[in-house]
């Protein structure tokens, strides 16, 4: 979304009036998460990458018992090693993002007529 200045002079009080339907928030919000979309999300941006894929493909192929190599489980468990990892990452950074927009969004301005 853009954001949408207007001098507070008196004059351009209409444009400001049809502007607020559309621009309602003035908040800074680069959180890219929230608690509902964490999960799906997450899962979708670690699968963009190749090697997560590879490792997926193994872990499906040894499900099947005719090219079983190793036991499930052990095929299963460098992926969900390294995809835990980057979730508890992602996780972290992205509340920290949260918390300094929060920051930002509470803290006092000055405004000039």
């Amino acid at each position: 979304k853009w954001r949408i200045v207007f001098p507070g002079n008196g004059r351009q009080w209409e444009d400001w009036k049809q502007a607020s339907v559309f621009y309602s928030g003035n908040k800074i919000q680069t959180a890219k998460y929230t608690w509902f979309t964490f999960l799906p999300q997450n899962l979708f941006e670690q699968f963009h990458r190749l090697g997560n894929l590879y490792f997926f493909f193994l872990a499906i192929l040894n499900w099947f018992q005719q090219v079983e190599v190793f036991h499930r489980e052990i095929t299963m468990l460098p992926l969900v090693l390294v995809l835990l990892a980057s979730m508890i990452k992602d996780a972290i950074e992205d509340y920290r993002k949260y918390q300094f927009d929060k920051t930002i969004n509470f803290s006092k301005t000055r405004v000039y007529n």
